[in-house]
């Protein structure tokens, strides 16, 4: 009896590998048939379209179900700046190199000598790499690329590290220089090697990728990165996949794992920073990626996402097999509102009426 419940459980595991590398695209992202766009409210994808039209300056956006693109809006071709969604493709990068050693999450910044222009202080300087990409550093030294929220710090040193939480982008761009520091390997070149390239980017440009900061403030650069609305969404499809991407285990599901823990809930997020107090989201954070927290609908449980100012988000709901990316061009120096953001990715499980996982 327990040999045969081991052999179903191989069996089980075999099938979910097999549905998951069905769910990669090829060349091309196909679109949904008339079968699988069964399990949408026409009506409902109608309406979201016109709020995308009429009450956002989107420029892009898709919704991909099962591995099919059921909806998409705008040009998703474009190459633009994606903002803070950055930061959640680092925290991808990052797992290879933690699992075979290069990177130990528990050295301090200390152990690695980091420094800056105004100094570390002495209590800060036991921060260690988890802390920095779990924004629990501690460390509330400017930032020297702004779209952090260090107008909510406390007094430096007055945290002791790993205990409160702030979005900090100095903690991020000190996570980008660590990984970069311990692998030898320019964060852009990871992306290439680990996503682009096996991922089937279409629309990559590596030579558009540069990093930016203003390094009198703080030595260590941001790593903005570009990418097309489509290429976005095979970065969300891979994370739905658990790492797998056409049998191919690009990043372990423990890594996945790793990266949508929860290391802070959304009541400390809301105490710590008031602006998402009241917003209808309780976001909760983990290694980098937003996770949503305490949400009513069945559907939007266990949903993540990656957000960057403007406009961007890559968002899983593994809840409905679905992702969501839609961004916004920075250079048209238009951006939506808060609310319409938080919106855009609340109101598109409504169009969902299929069958919803792990719901009673």
């Amino acid at each position: 009896m327990i040999v045969q419940k081991m052999l179903f459980a191989v069996l089980l595991s075999a099938l979910s590998y097999s549905l998951i590398a069905q769910n990669a695209p090829g060349k091309d992202w196909e679109y949904a048939d008339e079968a699988q766009l069964a399990d949408w409210n026409k009506d409902a994808l109608k309406t979201y379209r016109s709020y995308i039209r009429d009450s956002t300056v989107v420029t892009g956006v898709m919704i991909i179900h099962r591995g099919k693109v059921v909806f998409e809006y705008g040009d998703i071709e474009e190459i633009s700046y994606i903002a803070s969604c950055r930061k959640s493709v680092l925290a991808m990068l990052y797992g290879e190199h933690v699992e075979n050693g290069t990177i130990d999450l528990s050295e301090t910044i200390g152990d690695l000598q980091i420094d800056d222009v105004e100094g570390i202080l002495p209590t800060e300087k036991s921060a260690n790499v988890q802390d920095l990409m779990s924004a629990r550093s501690g460390v509330y030294h400017p930032e020297g690329y702004g779209g952090g929220m260090q107008e909510y710090a406390p007094e430096r040193g007055s945290q002791k590290p790993g205990t409160y939480w702030l979005y900090s982008n100095w903690d991020f761009n000190v996570a980008g220089y660590v990984f970069e520091e311990k692998t030898g390997q320019n964060i852009y070149d990871e992306v290439e090697r680990q996503l682009a390239i096996p991922l089937g980017m279409n629309d990559w440009d590596r030579s558009l990728q540069h990093k930016a900061g203003n390094t009198a403030i703080s030595k260590y650069l941001a790593y903005p990165m570009w990418f097309s609305t489509r290429d976005m969404a095979r970065i969300g499809q891979l994370m739905l996949n658990e790492g797998n991407w056409n049998g191919e285990q690009l990043i372990s599901r423990e890594w996945v794992s790793e990266m949508i823990e929860q290391r802070t809930s959304s009541k400390e997020i809301n105490q710590n920073v008031p602006n998402f107090r009241n917003t209808g989201v309780n976001f909760g954070y983990g290694h980098m990626w937003w996770l949503f927290e305490n949400m009513n609908d069945p559907r939007l449980h266990s949903a993540y996402t990656a957000s960057g100012a403007y406009g961007q988000a890559i968002t899983i709901y593994p809840n409905i097999e679905t992702i969501l990316v839609y961004k916004t061009k920075a250079t048209y120096q238009r951006m939506n509102t808060r609310a319409a953001r938080l919106r855009l990715m609340t109101d598109v499980v409504k169009a969902f009426e299929g069958s919803v996982i792990g719901a009673d």
